[in-house]
């Protein structure tokens, strides 16, 4: 894909994270998968060449870039064949808001195993009756008198990797003292923590990084488990929130743009007459119509990582939902055509992409479906009014 309005050391992070990918692969990531592993050898060598923690503050072992420069390494990743999925939790969720919002001594402990690659965290939203109305979480943080600590409890549901972590980002929501509302807080749950128990769920989905139910029985947490300010709410919750909706864009575009490699490179050597079935424009222009749509989609994406980084959270929320949108619609259609140009070699193993069918999918479901996300740009960027 062409780079060109990108500056030159974008480029070159593009070229060496590739060249990292592609020693890896698909086959690599797949075979993991198959044994229930986890790529810890290519987590660990992104993180050796400072990849995981580019986003990360400097002074805490990171790159001091942005969302722009972790979005060009798992879309990479994903070009090759391998995505990190926890790239999209670990260094820009949780990372982004500790670095942004988290206390001195979180930002100490967290943030520079974040960047090299020795810890990494999970991050809990989603919950069983709350689908994707984060109004109607309610897993709740009381304090305990008497002494200050936070008392959790709660479930939550589809959250991705936590078997791996060393702790989980929870979403809670505790009492407004004035006005005696709920209101969106961030704790930091360790894996180990009394009443903190897991349910791995049974996913068609077939990769490394597993699914799981969380059961928050009265999880005890210091005081300072809190990341932020409690009365920050919404503000914290959606500093998190625009960098994966940025980054599940990066990773939908890195697949896409594997599917259509696969599928290029197999029209043009494949001969059925006396021509490549590349050459017949049945086949050749729905995979053109693919790369547009992924190209297009990789602008949006950029526009919104360079709001983010520039710190305008309303635009890059805007164009974060509407990058997050177009990077799926992309996704899928450009995996459903690859499949169908290979026929059906398109659904063997040998060929790797009829497992990518159900994986694409996911990237119009998660982190928030599309339909929610037209319903935002309809009332937010129209102005229309609200059906819900």
């Amino acid at each position: 894909m062409s780079a060109t309005l990108e500056p030159q050391e974008h480029k070159d992070l593009r070229a060496a994270v590739a060249a990292l990918g592609t020693r890896f692969g698909r086959e690599y990531v797949t075979n993991v998968a198959r044994q229930g592993g986890h790529p810890d050898e290519l987590w660990a060598e992104a993180a050796k060449l400072g990849y995981l923690g580019v986003n990360l503050p400097e002074e805490y072992g990171g790159g001091g870039g942005g969302i722009a420069e972790l979005s060009i390494v798992l879309e990479e990743l994903g070009a090759a064949g391998c995505p990190l999925l926890m790239m999209v939790v670990s260094p820009a969720i949780c990372g982004t808001v500790i670095a942004r919002f988290g206390t001195a001594e979180q930002k100490r402990a967290w943030l520079p195993g974040l960047a090299d690659g020795t810890r990494r965290m999970a991050f809990g939203i989603t919950e069983p009756d709350a689908g994707s109305n984060s109004h109607r979480i309610t897993t709740t943080a009381r304090r305990d008198p008497a002494g200050g600590d936070w008392l959790l409890t709660g479930r939550k549901v589809f959250i991705s990797g936590v078997d791996i972590a060393d702790a989980t980002l929870i979403v809670g929501r505790t009492e407004d003292a004035r006005t005696g509302r709920l209101k969106p807080c961030l704790f930091i749950v360790p894996r180990d923590a009394e009443g903190f128990r897991r349910r791995q769920l049974d996913m068609e989905l077939s990769s490394a990084e597993k699914q799981f139910e969380l059961t928050l029985d009265d999880v005890r947490l210091p005081a300072d488990a809190l990341v932020g300010d409690e009365d920050a709410g919404l503000l914290q919750l959606f500093a998190g929130l625009n960098p994966e909706r940025i980054m599940t864009a990066a990773f939908s575009i890195g697949m896409g743009r594997y599917a259509l490699s696969r599928a290029v490179a197999y029209a043009r050597e494949r001969s059925v007459w006396e021509t490549p079935i590349g050459a017949h424009q049945a086949i050749a222009h729905p995979l053109a119509q693919a790369h547009i749509d992924l190209e297009l989609a990789r602008l949006m994406m950029q526009k919104a990582a360079h709001l983010y980084d520039a710190g305008d959270d309303t635009g890059a929320g805007e164009a974060a939902n509407m990058a997050k949108y177009a990077a799926a619609e992309a996704c899928v259609r450009a995996v459903d055509q690859s499949v169908h140009t290979l026929g059906g070699n398109g659904l063997t193993r040998e060929f790797g992409i009829a497992s990518l069918i159900t994986a694409s999918r996911v990237s119009r479901i998660a982190p928030v479906s599309r339909e929610m996300i037209l319903n935002y740009v309809s009332h937010q960027t129209l102005g229309l009014p609200k059906s819900y």
